[in-house]
C-alpha cells in the first residue's frame, strides 16, 4: 500500500492540519485503521491525532481517495470530533469523559 498526499491544508483555529491523499493498493480496498496508521507514519504522528473521514474506491480500480484530518494533540482531536467519528477511527475517550457519560 503506497500513500500519495495530494493537497495539505492548515487550519491554525481548529489546530489541525486537512488532507487529501490518494492510497494505491494491491488487493482489496484496506481498512481506515491500516489507512490511518500508514497515514501517520508518513506525518511522522502519532495515530490517535490521525482521523480518517473519507475513503472513495471506484469499482475496479486500485486507487483509493481519502480525506483525513490530523491534529496537533490527541486532545484536541478529542474536544473537537464528534463521538461517532472518534468510535470510527478507535480513538480512546478520556478518562473523565467515559465516567462523566456513565453517571
Amino acid at each position: 500500500m503506497e500513500i500519495r498526499i495530494i493537497e495539505e491544508e492548515e487550519n491554525p483555529l481548529l489546530h489541525r492540519t486537512d488532507v487529501t491523499f490518494e492510497v494505491i493498493h494491491d488487493d482489496a480496498t484496506p481498512s481506515r485503521l491500516s489507512v490511518r496508521d500508514s497515514l501517520a507514519a508518513q506525518l511522522n504522528k502519532d495515530a490517535d491525532e490521525v482521523l480518517i473521514h473519507e475513503l472513495n474506491t471506484k469499482f475496479g480500480m486500485r486507487r483509493t481517495r481519502g480525506y483525513a484530518k490530523v491534529y496537533e494533540t490527541p486532545g484536541d482531536a478529542r474536544e473537537i470530533e464528534q463521538e461517532y467519528m472518534l468510535q470510527r477511527n478507535k480513538i480512546a475517550a478520556e478518562d473523565g469523559a467515559e465516567t462523566a457519560e456513565e453517571a
